[in-house]
């Protein structure tokens, strides 16, 4: 596969708001026509299909607020306000566990937050155990059971627990060791915490460690930041996601507290990335696309090399053939051919499974230009390549005449060096992988300026 190659032009002149591709129609198509009726009908189709399933679990709580978040959160101290969450969560796991054929093996698992890990010993336990109870997951350790992790929020306790109750992959949050940074984003982790719970998740035998880092923070620097990988690469975790900070404070109030005066230049953001795509490379690790890097021994890269990766709402994944059950307030699920999200608030999911209703609130049907358009857009930013003779059997269509506008489009970026076309292939190139999220852009049929620029983080 082509090395990534750094056109600073290029970048600026593709450096434009648009989708990361977690899902094809994005979350802005969603509407609340898709009902729970409709999601019942969808999960009734899907147990004719015999594949495995999905779970993930939407964890709210956090003790503190890191200025830089958007995610769905709710920041407390109060450790007892996630007892009538859970009480509802476990109401869900039950009411969505007689959704799907019992026979259907759980292959992937991932909790998420919020925190995953602020509810005690004792939630997480019997949060499994009723998981458990409701669906059929692995005894063994064949499932890719995930969980997001505070450093903070664990002990070398907690992290032999989540192995014993059935985890086997991780991922830290770390964003920047600086305490500069941390400070300004009220994110004050130590290293020796991160140490711990890495080296904790080591001796007891996870399988992949992945660690979370952010650029383009306020107060960073290229060698500050250069700095913090290198402690990473020596750390040497299995996975690393490099994100870029998207600063949108008019949708995530929390990023209102960050000194926009602090935050690094655009040509700064660019030098650090440039600077940290080499020294992940240097150290060994694949670029596998879009944020992520991992050792060429991991599974993303064994899935990359086998054509078998896939993208979904947690990122890259090795299994493209699961439907995704998304339990919790605002996890969204991919059941069959449509796309489901729960209500986004505690006092909502709460009325709603109290109730015994499914707290779905919005979503979409797939229809057939949706999958063909998602299998090249899933081709292409996980591969780098797309051969139209594989789409055009499995959709039964000419392709170059089905996408005979977009084929136009893309000549600009085959002029620019991005991709290599020929009559039945694309293939991008090393200057192209970095801006891969616009060359996917050009097969959404759905996209338009204004929403590009209100909804959708830039591509660099």
């Amino acid at each position: 596969m082509a090395d990534i190659e750094f056109d600073t032009q290029l970048i600026k002149k593709y450096d434009i708001a648009g989708p990361r591709y977690t899902s094809y129609p994005t979350a802005v198509q969603f509407t609340p026509d898709f009902t729970e009726t409709e999601y019942r009908q969808q999960a009734a189709k899907s147990n004719q299909t015999g594949r495995d399933l999905s779970l993930y679990f939407h964890l709210p709580f956090c003790d503190t607020i890191c200025y830089y978040c958007a995610c769905n959160k709710v920041i407390t101290k109060n450790r007892s306000k996630a007892d009538p969450y859970l009480n509802m969560l476990h109401k869900e796991i039950a009411l969505q566990g007689e959704l799907f054929d019992s026979s259907r093996k759980v292959n992937q698992l991932h909790w998420g937050g919020g925190t995953p890990t602020f509810i005690s010993h004792q939630q997480m336990t019997e949060l499994m155990q009723v998981t458990r109870q409701h669906f059929n997951l692995h005894d063994d350790d064949k499932g890719e059971y995930s969980i997001e992790i505070d450093p903070r929020e664990v002990t070398r306790d907690s992290i032999q627990l989540l192995r014993e109750i059935g985890f086997n992959r991780m991922s830290l949050g770390v964003q920047d060791f600086d305490p500069a940074v941390q400070k300004a984003v009220n994110r004050i982790q130590s290293e020796e915490q991160t140490l711990t719970a890495l080296n904790s998740a080591r001796e007891f035998g996870f399988k992949s460690i992945s660690t979370d880092l952010i650029y383009g923070l306020p107060l960073q620097t290229e060698n500050s930041f250069a700095a913090t990988l290198q402690r990473i690469i020596e750390i040497s975790p299995d996975r690393i996601s490099l994100f870029n900070y998207a600063h949108m404070p008019t949708l995530f109030k929390p990023q209102r507290r960050i000194n926009e005066e602090e935050m690094p230049s655009a040509e700064i953001k660019l030098a650090i990335l440039k600077h940290s795509i080499e020294q992940l490379t240097n150290a060994g690790y694949v670029y596998i696309g879009m944020d992520h890097f991992a050792k060429p021994d991991d599974e993303l890269s064994i899935a990359q090399q086998q054509g078998k990766l896939y993208r979904n709402f947690q990122g890259y994944a090795t299994h493209a053939d699961c439907d995704l059950v998304g339990m919790g307030i605002t996890s969204i699920g991919t059941v069959d051919n449509s796309f489901a999200q729960n209500v986004k608030t505690l006092d909502e999911y709460q009325a709603l499974i109290g109730a015994g209703k499914l707290a779905v609130f919005r979503g979409v049907e797939i229809d057939q230009d949706d999958l063909l358009r998602r299998a090249v857009i899933m081709q292409l930013i996980c591969h780098f390549n797309l051969n139209f003779s594989a789409i055009e059997s499995k959709f039964n269509i000419d392709f170059n005449t089905y996408f005979a506008n977009e084929i136009n489009k893309l000549a600009i970026m085959c002029d620019d060096g991005l991709i290599e076309m020929s009559n039945d292939s694309i293939n991008v190139t090393g200057r192209g992988r970095l801006l891969i999220r616009n060359i996917c852009m050009t097969f959404d049929r759905y996209l338009n300026d204004t929403q590009n620029s209100q909804r959708f983080s830039k591509a660099i």
